[in-house]
């Protein structure tokens, strides 16, 4: 895979990347056709799976390869993982001050961002959009990175954290179109709108690469605030999300569980 991948452009990378973890979606909102009932229990554990990867990846796949890269920083080593960790967090709650969405489970009313008239389906789909959106930077800034050659940033490091990414976007798009079927629409609907919630990955996964590309010395910058916007997922929505239906001990176990998965694959592979 790594050779396959070392003829390809840079930009075309993250573009397959992005169409990977995109498909993994699809394969976990496929899952509206095999199962009929839906379990509150599997979904929360899902989430926390979810939530455990993405703070794993956050900090062995982009803060930890930020501080690296930083070393002759005149500001300190420190400056650029924390400037874009703070830029990340602040851009997403921009985003999630302003992008109408439902959260999984709530009444229509309590729809965040700008008021509108949307469908309900429509406000939980981007809500899950909201969770993709950094995922997709995060991966095509992981490709990007790779040209600047820097024994931090490999081409298998960012394969790796496409991998992990992929793998806890199955219980993502599970986590749309289950409730979304048991809200009343149609299975090839809900399932229509679960991979739908992820297509914003492979656009946000070029966007990252050509950004990157472009623009090298920010790229100990742009790792860092891929990190921000997947922490502020994690903490603002999955976390949340995973524990109000009262299945503590489920969703930390899950996150605990993704954590060990994202980091011995980060460690082992990356």
């Amino acid at each position: 895979m790594i050779l396959f991948f070392q003829s390809l452009n840079p930009v075309l990378q993250a573009l397959i990347a992005g169409i990977f973890t995109w498909f993994v979606t699809a394969l976990g909102a496929a899952a509206v056709f095999t199962t009929k009932r839906f379990n509150q229990k599997i979904l929360d554990s899902m989430l926390g799976f979810a939530a455990g990867v993405m703070i794993a990846a956050s900090f062995w796949s982009l803060l930890s390869p930020a501080i690296e890269m930083s070393q002759d920083n005149p500001m300190g080593q420190w400056f650029p993982a924390a400037a874009g960790f703070f830029l990340g967090a602040v851009f997403l709650r921009l985003i999630d001050k302003i992008l109408p969405h439902l959260h999984i489970g709530l009444p229509t009313e309590e729809a965040e961002g700008v008021k509108t008239s949307w469908q309900r389906s429509t406000l939980l789909v981007l809500a899950i959009t909201l969770h993709n959106i950094p995922e997709g930077l995060a991966i095509g800034v992981a490709f990007g990175a790779v040209t600047a050659g820097l024994p931090s940033a490999t081409l298998a490091a960012a394969i790796t954290l496409a991998v992990g990414i992929g793998i806890q976007n199955f219980p993502e798009g599970f986590a749309v179109s289950m409730p979304l079927r048991r809200e009343g629409l149609s299975r090839i609907k809900s399932f229509w709108y679960g991979q739908l919630s992820a297509i914003v990955e492979p656009i946000a996964a070029v966007i990252g690469a050509v950004a990157v590309i472009m623009a090298k010395p920010v790229l100990p910058y742009a790792l860092a605030f891929a990190a921000g916007a997947m922490i502020f997922v994690v903490v603002e929505e999955v976390i949340p999300e995973s524990h109000r239906n009262k299945n503590t001990d489920l969703a930390t176990s899950g996150a605990i569980i993704g954590f060990l998965v994202m980091m011995i694959l980060d460690v082992a592979l990356g």
